[in-house]
């Protein structure tokens, strides 16, 4: 029985290996970086009126995890197909749960058992839900992106875009909505440039409730109701850029105050009384909202901000933090304990890729962040926790920078010593104020610099060239050299510095200008020397290289182009792929290398090729391939989802 069970093993281990071989040259090294990361979490109570917990780990696909309250244990891992995560989920009144997901679909869940139901696309067009809300007589409606609906679902009878079109022209987000049972309402808050909006699902009428003064802020990113409170029930919305929750009486219609600290995933009312229980800076708190001075009593730590809260009938609450943890507090003896949920790990999309210093591949996570590093020497893949999502990476030295997002934000570590981030290894050096992304990172070893180039935040237009100055630790921004552009690729030229921008700002906001540009940066005198359009109408310039023959090599969308620094003039170019005649935004597209062997290697298009220099011969090599990096040996390497491919060209027959 033993030998049978071994070579069973054995054979399941040779079949695995052969699934991992793929076409000549090519090794499928599989998932790199795995993350626990919850988002959209509820307490709802089963047909037999057992108490369970909800929540969605982040993954390729997400999964929906069920846990008994009391005994902590998982009852359910399912998962949800083509949806990397959700960010909310909502309990009907006829005893469904509902689970937004990517790619536009609606999940739904009976309680207690042990299947999934995807419902399907919600309306044509959109591509994500954001957030629900349950209404009456078994209804739900949901919030979605990009072409700010609400949407409800009836069981037997589907999907109804109850808005009648966007809530808000010119936007993309909504981002929050809430029912209030009284008048039949919903509640959205839209962004990117932020809008609260009040709509009858049955009329599709909608209002504009947010005060002109609030115009400037990003989101209403947040929406909470709570009822049953002296002086009227009020509806809670939480403003982005910055972070402030104003208080609207549902009664009065007025807006009574704003509060400046409170996370606002979920809020709990006391069943008997007046106050309001919630988190922030993770700490839990209590207040009374109808009081005209808001003046909250802290009551313990949580280690992290509420993803659900709920009140037992022994007036215990139970607390489900975005970082896993379980907490417990008991209202009559002011009692906090914690016990951290096992959330099984999930693989997570690779969303950059660089060789290090050190001779490893590292890879940074999509959205949950995290990173890894391979070492194509031993095939040890090594997880390292601590940094949000890396945008782009490049190496001085010893050393990774890091462009950091949210909130533009950049770090520095140093291979020869330990990641602890306890230890400010990785370091943080600073961020740029409405910048958000840094797809761009060029090192400049001998000016003993780092260049940034930025996208900005939500709803705005206009990157900044940013200059880390290691000698000096300093972090300086030169704001927008391109006006209304984002930075998106920067390479050398000599001493100095050729960037390549795209006519996308932050998600949410339309381009202003009508193409990418080249342009110069001097690195001593500070300034830009020259703008320069390479293929005309291009919406973003990608791929910078310093290739063959003194040329610098680039892609404006589809058409791959060579430049000549000292003329300022494109000499060559060379269609790669065809681009859709409609995109939301385009920050990143193409990566190219330039081989040992003299070929050029890239990706873009979700394509491999190759590029001859002296023909210009294109040869198209893996359809499922995008962002890249070559080790010393010229062994490439590129992302397909969480699966890190490896491909060794020399199987190639060159001429």
């Amino acid at each position: 029985m033993r030998r049978l069970t071994i070579l069973l093993l054995l054979v399941l281990t040779a079949f695995r290996v052969a699934a991992q071989q793929e076409k000549e040259g090519f090794t499928n090294l599989g998932p790199q970086i795995t993350a626990g990361m919850i988002q959209g979490s509820l307490f709802v109570k089963d047909a037999s009126g057992k108490l369970l917990l909800y929540t969605v780990v982040r993954g390729e696909p997400a999964h929906l995890l069920g846990y008994d309250a009391t005994t902590k244990e998982l009852i359910l891992d399912e998962p949800l197909p083509k949806s990397d995560g959700a960010w909310d989920m909502t309990f009907s009144s006829d005893g469904w749960l509902y689970v937004p997901g990517a790619s536009g679909f609606l999940f739904r869940h009976k309680p207690g058992t042990k299947t999934v139901e995807n419902l399907g696309l919600v309306l044509p067009g959109e591509t994500y839900v954001w957030n629900l809300t349950a209404g009456k007589d078994g209804e739900v409606f949901g919030a979605t992106y990009p072409g700010c609906r609400v949407f409800s679902f009836k069981p037997g009878k589907g999907f109804t875009d109850v808005g009648k079109g966007p809530l808000t022209e010119g936007e993309n987000y909504v981002r929050s909505l809430a029912y209030y049972p009284k008048t039949n309402k919903l509640y959205a808050g839209v962004g990117s440039h932020a809008h609260l909006v009040e709509l009858d699902p049955v009329t599709g009428a909608k209002k504009e409730l947010l005060p002109e003064k609030y115009s400037d802020k990003e989101f209403v990113y947040g929406l909470e109701i709570v009822t049953g409170k002296k002086g009227g029930d009020r509806l809670l919305c939480l403003l982005t850029r910055g972070s402030s929750v104003l208080v609207y009486n549902l009664k009065t219609g007025k807006f009574e105050q704003e509060i400046m600290e409170m996370d606002l995933k979920t809020v709990a009312p006391e069943t008997r009384g007046n106050r309001v229980f919630y988190t922030a800076k993770e700490q839990l708190w209590q207040a009374e909202l109808h009081k005209k001075k808001f003046t909250p009593t802290q009551i313990g730590a949580t280690g992290g901000s509420a993803n659900a809260m709920y009140w037992t009938e022994n007036d215990e609450l139970y607390i489900l933090t975005a970082m896993a943890d379980f907490v417990s507090y008991n209202k009559r003896n002011g009692k906090l304990s914690t016990q951290k949920l096992k959330i099984p790990r999930q693989p997570i999309p690779i969303n950059a890729i660089m060789l290090g210093p050190d001779h490893k591949v590292w890879m940074g996570g999509y959205l949950a962040g995290g990173h890894a590093t391979f070492d194509p020497v031993t095939g040890k893949t090594t997880e390292l926790g601590g940094l949000d999502q890396t945008e782009g990476m490049a190496i001085q030295g010893n050393k990774i920078y890091f462009g950091i997002y949210p909130k533009g934000r950049f770090y520095v570590y140093d291979t020869r010593q330990a990641w602890d981030k306890q230890k400010d290894n990785p370091r943080f050096l600073g961020q740029i104020h409405d910048q958000s992304r840094s797809f761009a990172v060029l090192s400049l070893e001998a000016q003993q610099k780092m260049i940034f180039g930025m996208v900005p935040e939500y709803g705005m237009l206009g990157g900044h060239l940013v200059e880390y100055d290691v000698a000096k630790d300093t972090l300086i921004s030169f704001g927008e050299v391109v006006p209304k552009h984002s930075i998106v690729s920067l390479v050398k030229d000599g001493n100095n510095v050729l960037g390549a921008t795209s006519v996308s700002g932050g998600l949410g906001v339309k381009p202003s200008e009508p193409e990418a540009k080249l342009f110069g940066w001097d690195v001593k005198q500070q300034k830009k020397t020259f703008e320069y359009v390479p293929v005309q109408g291009a919406m973003a310039i990608t791929g910078l290289l310093n290739g063959p023959g003194g040329k610098i090599w680039g892609v404006a969308d589809g058409t791959l182009f060579l430049f000549d620094p000292v003329a300022k003039q494109v000499t060559a170019t060379k269609k790669l792929f065809d681009v859709p005649a409609v995109r939301s935004h385009v920050w990143r597209s193409v990566f190219l290398s330039v081989h040992p062997n003299g070929m050029v290697y890239g990706t873009g298009n979700n394509q491999l090729f190759r590029i001859d220099p002296v023909s210009m011969e294109v040869t198209y090599l893996d359809d499922n391939a995008s962002l890249m990096a070559m080790d010393r040996t010229g062994i490439i390497y590129f992302r397909r989802g969480t699966e890190l491919i490896r491909y060794d060209p020399s199987v190639e027959k060159l001429n």
